[in-house]
């Protein structure tokens, strides 16, 4: 018989910076979570189509490549997937209020407030 396999909570990570969005990644990763990554909101709105309701977490950064903002994506993520644990980061002021639910990390965030919220992400779900 064979047994079943525990949910692995999924990451969806957001950030325009290679480098950053790798290190994210890569944090997140050692929380046990699955990371999908993308470089723009556009791209990640593919991801959140195809699989929201599997993700557990959406990490985004303010300023994406492509049209749309961090704190865009947070809005049309919470309206579509209300359970999904959002931070968004920034090194700058907000350009514009975030969702209720979603949090705001100021960069440079510590690595401890990150592996916090992936944390509180999967108590949530």
């Amino acid at each position: 018989m064979e047994q079943a396999t525990p949910f692995k909570p999924i990451a969806l990570v957001v950030e325009d910076d290679e480098l950053q969005r790798e290190m994210v990644a890569l944090l997140l990763e050692e929380c046990d979570m699955g990371v999908i990554q993308c470089e723009s909101a556009e791209y990640a709105l593919e991801v959140l189509d195809k699989l929201g309701t599997c993700l557990t977490m959406l990490y985004a950064d303010v300023n994406l490549s492509g049209a749309m903002t961090g704190v865009e994506l947070a809005h049309a993520a919470t309206k579509d997937y209300p359970n999904i644990h959002i931070v968004v980061a920034s090194g700058k002021a907000l350009p514009q209020e975030l969702p209720v639910q979603a949090l705001f990390m100021q960069k440079p965030w510590l690595t401890l407030d990150l592996l916090r919220e992936a944390e509180r992400s999967q108590i949530a779900r």
